[in-house]
């Protein structure tokens, strides 16, 4: 018996119901309304993977609290460059989705975004000292006035009275607090998006479809097959430009995409847990976002936070994320996930990555055999009257940090976004975690740069995406009365706090 295969043709196949491939998606739509775009997702359900509330670090990534974006170097100074480059491109997010907001094609922004402070917290000698240099490099950036600096308790308690209970000894502590800090729920704004794409002429959204291979014709299209995961029905979508948002999978289709700029990458999973609070009375006494530093050897996705959210409406607490090892490339994926990632053409920078990396190796070990009392013993530090039986233990999302080649041809770990892209631009592959979905907008501007020059040189492309993102082509640090200008006008109609 023969399987008849549906063939279809397509401008744009979007690969990954992701807060990326939603993005990308409806900037397209926005920029050029007459494309054709197909979606496939290989799950039941948009943003079920890295988007999701349960699996996303949620925090609205603006390097306000993260102390892992500017780190310290060997001479005692605080490296900014990163942090700088996060919070602009966190303001571009905000401008787009209120452009969104009030063109309603979005509604409710309270559904995916509120008022949340950010927070930094750290004790001991050395780290105050790191916290204070920190605090004055940021300052001569814009975009971080308004953050206030102290290492008195008392003001620390005013701004988060739980991680001040029960705390007892002469330890010096400080904090830093930026109060238009947000909460991002990344699940909810992807889910939004996709129910006003799914509206749209010339739009397809298929779920429960996984992709199986891609091939590039002559002619410079791509060959996308695809299998319906219910039914069994075979797909071939014919496609002028493939985008792979597909979190800890796109990998394993850039490999089968087999484009030459894609030789060398490899994959390192890392797995995490939340603690989750259930008592509701400690839920209600914290209202922040409190990052602390992270452990010697952790990757980023690990760095410890105390953190208030707000998930389909329900104000949330959660402690962690502790990391974890798994093979798995994406929550829902295979335990062989990391074996067939595995090629002649990286499975050098691979093991030289893995050399380098031993610390980190270990640490994801040590994690893996935490104990109950080793988490509880985790949180007494940022909550020193934790009780065991007030938290339960959840699984959060998978990550898979991104290898590459170096000069040399060795492998080097990097933590944090890569867009790898055919020459031609008909394709285009997201690979990597933080700060990830905050920065959403920025990658995408990005991508459109390096596979749509010739469109994205047009007046008409121009002129939409300043009215889109009226900072785009500046530096907001650069502008500060256009900054706080736009700061206060995204404030307004995302209903957030403005200081």
């Amino acid at each position: 018996m023969t399987t008849t295969i549906q063939k279809t043709e397509a401008d744009v196949v979007l690969i990954g119901a992701g807060i990326m491939s939603a993005t990308l998606g409806l900037l397209l739509k926005e920029l050029q309304p007459n494309l054709k775009i197909e979606i496939f997702e290989r799950l039941d359900v948009a943003a079920a993977e890295s988007s999701d509330a349960w699996n996303n670090a949620g925090t609205g990534h603006s390097a306000f609290c993260e102390l892992n974006y500017t780190p310290e170097l060997e001479d005692g100074s605080v490296e900014t460059k990163k942090a700088v480059k996060i919070v602009e491109s966190f303001e571009v997010s905000r401008q787009f989705w209120a452009y969104l907001v009030e063109n309603n094609l979005l509604d409710k922004p309270e559904s995916f975004i509120r008022s949340v402070p950010h927070m930094s917290f750290v004790w001991g000698e050395k780290n105050v000292k790191y916290l204070r240099n920190r605090f004055e490099q940021l300052q001569k950036y814009h975009l971080f006035k308004g953050m206030e600096y102290t290492e008195d308790p008392n003001r620390i308690r005013e701004w988060a009275p739980l991680i001040m209970e029960g705390r007892k000894g002469a330890k010096k502590l400080a904090a830093t607090s930026m109060k238009i800090g947000t909460d991002v729920n990344f699940g909810a704004l992807t889910r939004s998006i996709f129910n006003h794409l799914q509206k749209l002429d010339g739009v397809k959204m298929h779920f429960n479809h996984e992709v199986k291979d891609l091939k590039k014709y002559e002619d410079g299209t791509w060959k996308v097959k695809v299998k319906d995961v219910a039914d069994g029905q075979k797909k071939r979508v014919k496609a002028k430009f493939v985008f792979i948002g597909a979190g800890g999978g796109s990998l394993l289709l850039l490999e089968k995409a087999n484009i030459p700029e894609g030789n060398g990458f490899g994959g390192f999973p890392v797995s995490g847990q939340w603690l989750k609070c259930v008592n509701e009375e400690i839920i209600e006494k914290h209202q922040a976002k409190v990052y602390g530093k992270a452990s010697v050897g952790a990757p980023p996705m690990s760095v410890p936070h105390i953190d208030t959210r707000v998930i389909d409406g329900q104000k949330a607490l959660l402690f962690g994320p502790y990391a974890g090892f798994s093979t798995k490339f994406l929550k829902n994926g295979s335990y062989f996930d990391l074996a067939q990632s595995i090629k002649l053409n990286n499975i050098k920078p691979m093991l030289s990555a893995g050399i380098k990396n031993i610390p980190l190796t270990k640490y994801l070990i040590d994690q893996v055999f935490q104990s109950s009392e080793d988490r509880l013993k985790a949180l007494k530090e940022y909550l020193p009257d934790a009780k065991k039986e007030d938290w339960v233990l959840e699984n959060a999302g998978q990550r898979v940090q991104v290898i590459k080649k170096d000069k040399e041809g060795r492998g080097v770990l990097e933590f944090g976004t890569e867009v790898v892209n055919a020459a031609d631009g008909s394709l285009a592959v997201l690979l990597g975690a933080s700060p990830g979905a905050s920065t959403t907008v920025s990658i995408m501007l990005d991508l459109l740069g390096r596979c749509f020059p010739e469109q994205l040189a047009t007046t008409e492309w121009q002129s939409k995406l300043k009215e889109m993102i009226p900072s785009y082509g500046l530096s907001l640090n650069d502008n500060p009365e256009l900054a706080d200008k736009l700061r206060a006008h995204t404030a307004e109609v995302l209903k957030l706090e403005h200081f």
